[in-house]
């Protein structure tokens, strides 16, 4: 061994040492990145699959709220046909109910057959319908 050679090798080992620990340093750094990276990517994976069921869950209720709206609509019409009906016979039975209660008796003596009367003709024209 020459004396040249042992001189220069803690020269070495330090300097190789200093380059081990650096690079276990950046190393080290690396990693600690690399885990904040994928901490915050997965928080970003979830916020946008919480975005996309809310969107979902919104544009289903939207869709729901439109069909109640048309439903509503039809029952509306509905009911204003069934009120419309329903004052027409109303109407029918108040002018019947007129004529019932201004025609005189037909036998002033007995009223009891006068009633008779009316209610007959009344059910005949109830039949007839």
């Amino acid at each position: 061994m020459v004396l040249t050679d042992i001189a220069t090798v803690p020269a070495r080992s330090v300097l190789g040492g200093y380059l081990v620990g650096s690079l276990a340093l950046l190393l080290g750094v690396s990693v600690l990145a690399n885990v904040l990276l994928w901490n915050q990517r997965d928080r970003a994976l979830l916020a946008e699959r919480d975005r996309d069921a809310a969107r979902a869950q919104a544009s289903a209720c939207s869709d729901a709220t439109a069909d109640l709206r048309e439903l509503a609509d039809q029952q509306i019409a509905a009911g204003k046909k069934a009120r419309a009906e329903a004052a027409a016979a109303g109407r029918q039975l108040q002018q019947r109910a007129d004529r019932t209660l201004s025609t005189p008796p037909a036998d002033p003596a007995d009223l009891c057959a006068s009633t008779q009367r009316l209610t007959d003709e009344w059910l005949q024209e109830r039949v007839g319908r």
